[in-house]
């Protein structure tokens, strides 16, 4: 698949790693261009993926199977609405956790997520998909945790860009749990503030750890 990467921070880079090992191709696209030409290199030179990865302008979005807002809430929710029409009939995945500075309580109000206002934004021929948000970075990189393939939960209302993102996931080593409809990424957006306070008062630990479903 191709898969447009919004952002050059962190989570860029930890979900570019992984759709790399998943052998799909990568383009990369941020406000300042200079930081998408770094990430770019940076991964070139880590997993030998010449060909396979690179920087672009926002008209990268244009071509892609899967777009990921790899950006906070309040800028993928900009973006969302100022993309528009050019995502129609494409997957877009919120990565987002809509916290304030202090990392203690949601931005959003209760009954909907950041996801569900992002879907708002980008209209109603946009898939939008929640995955990604409950991942820490250097997770992300690793794609495991203490020899653990990460779960990446997986919410959204159309049914097919739920299984094309499981795809993406699967293909990154990492495992896939599909939570059901958008209104679920309620859940995963709390889930994750809750996740988040507890490595701060563990003292953070590199934000090294990870949420995991274990079945009998």
């Amino acid at each position: 698949m191709k898969i447009t990467i919004v952002g050059a921070g962190n989570m860029a880079r930890g979900i570019a790693t992984r759709a790399l090992a998943g052998g799909h191709t990568v383009t990369v696209t941020a406000k300042d261009p200079g930081n998408a030409v770094r990430l770019v290199d940076e991964l070139r030179g880590q997993t030998h993926a010449e060909g396979r990865i690179a920087a672009a302008d926002e008209f990268a979005v244009d071509t892609a199977d899967i777009v990921v807002l790899a950006v906070p809430f309040d800028a993928a929710q900009q973006l969302a609405a100022s993309y528009g029409p050019r995502l129609s009939g494409k997957v877009l995945i919120d990565i987002s956790n809509p916290v304030d500075g202090s990392l203690d309580a949601l931005v959003v109000g209760p009954g909907t997520s950041a996801a569900e206002q992002i879907a708002e934004a980008a209209g109603p021929d946009v898939r939008v998909v929640k995955a990604f948000n409950t991942t820490f970075a250097a997770t992300l990189v690793a794609g495991k945790v203490n020899g653990t393939a990460l779960d990446v939960f997986i919410a959204g209302d159309d049914e097919a860009a739920r299984k094309q993102v499981a795809d993406l996931v699967t293909s990154g080593g990492l495992n896939p749990v599909d939570v059901g409809a958008l209104k679920h990424a309620r859940e995963l957006e709390g889930f994750q503030l809750l996740h988040m306070a507890l490595q701060i008062r563990e003292g953070g630990h590199g934000w090294a750890s990870t949420i995991k479903i274990v079945a009998p």
